[in-house]
């Protein structure tokens, strides 16, 4: 007999689905559609920056630095092409 598989919380869906939005802009150019505004990727990675801190603070073994150093790095590096357009 299996056991009853659990379901993802609100706060790992919420996640999940931020991080395919961003996945599906950056995409999008790849397909021939136009460019994604670097600001709407920059507040939909800080959303989800949010997201992972919430979830760290339910459930302490959730805390990933490594991940959120990821996320302030592309933030930044997303922040830094934005100024330095033409």
């Amino acid at each position: 007999m299996t056991a009853p598989r659990s379901r993802p919380d609100g706060l790992t869906i919420l996640s999940l689905v931020l991080l395919a939005v961003v996945a599906v802009l950056l995409l999008v150019p790849l397909l021939g559609g136009p460019l994604p505004d670097p600001a709407l990727i920059v507040v939909l990675l800080i959303a989800r920056l949010l997201v992972q801190y919430l979830r760290a603070r339910r459930d302490p073994g959730l805390k990933r630095p490594t991940a959120w150093a990821l996320d302030l790095i592309l933030i930044g590096l997303l922040l830094w092409t934005t100024a330095n357009r033409p």
